[in-house]
């Protein structure tokens, strides 16, 4: 069999999985940064949600320009120059790679997930600098070891990485083992390496009930927490300035307007590894 047809019925199989009765976080997301690659039941619920809690666009919003202030930050300051993104999402503007690559065109970027609706926009991901690298893993967050056998086929994990865990931990039911699995890829990072998290919290009655109708609509499950859970996360390690905060307070550039920043139920962090 040729190398095009097991691509072809690879892809066939991939978008065989789709689900496009069932409301889907990745799509429901894109839908809420301004995304195309989104299904009437995405936008149904979604508009909902916005009945319900106007203020989950700007958690989606001000959630993508943290992604951005980040990377900036560990790229520039830091000197990163891996980046391992768990939980990718789909496409938009100003991903992972993209913003790496800006600031240091010799970054290498490994994005992981295991969603057939991420896996069919993998491609416009798979795009890097020629000094650079952009990869791809289909891989689950709950087999960790797996995740960093894998991506040490383009990662060097003997130096330091930043592991990038964006509005994701909040599928994974129970807490302890959301924390055990965060535990188990920064024990397979070098020191250095740095840990990024930023997830909606149950910080007002809007976004419990937004988490709850969302919940309900048949999607796979999102958990708000609370803030001192979302601090958990990083025990251990050295939090940077300005620790765990509201998304729009970390590092905001100067000339940017985040708006009403005590509004927004989501919170993040930056941690090293020492």
């Amino acid at each position: 069999m040729s190398e095009d047809t097991t691509q072809d019925r690879s892809a066939f199989e991939i978008r065989a999985r789709i689900d496009t009765t069932t409301p889907h976080s990745a799509r429901f997301w894109n839908y809420f940064v301004g995304g195309k690659d989104n299904y009437p039941v995405d936008r149904e619920i979604g508009e909902q949600i916005k009945e319900i809690f106007p203020g989950l666009v700007d958690v989606a919003l001000t959630s993508r320009r943290f992604l951005g202030r980040a990377v900036r930050h560990l790229a520039g300051e830091q000197g990163i120059r891996q980046f391992l993104d768990i939980g990718t999402g789909l496409p938009t503007a100003d991903n992972t790679h993209q913003v790496a690559q800006r600031v240091a065109p010799d970054a290498r970027i490994v994005y992981v997930d295991n969603d057939p609706i991420v896996l069919t926009h993998a491609q416009a991901l798979l795009t890097s600098t020629p000094e650079g690298t952009t990869a791809y893993l289909d891989a689950d967050l709950y087999d960790p070891e797996a995740v960093l056998r894998t991506a040490a086929e383009t990662l060097d994990l003997s130096r330091p990485v930043t592991l990038m865990i964006l509005n994701t931990l909040g599928h994974v039911a129970e807490y302890e083992q959301a924390r055990d699995l965060v535990r188990r890829l920064m024990a397979g990072l070098a020191p250095g390496s740095y840990l990024v998290v930023s997830d909606s919290t149950a910080t007002s009655p809007g976004m419990i009930a937004a988490s709850e109708a969302y919940n309900a609509s048949g999607a796979v499950p999102y958990h708000v927490r609370a803030v001192e859970e979302i601090a958990g996360f990083f025990d251990g390690l050295e939090l940077v300035e300005p620790g765990v905060v509201r998304v729009p307070e970390w590092r905001p550039d100067a000339d940017a307007a985040e708006g009403d920043a005590a509004a927004v139920d989501a919170y993040c962090g930056v941690g090293r590894k020492v």
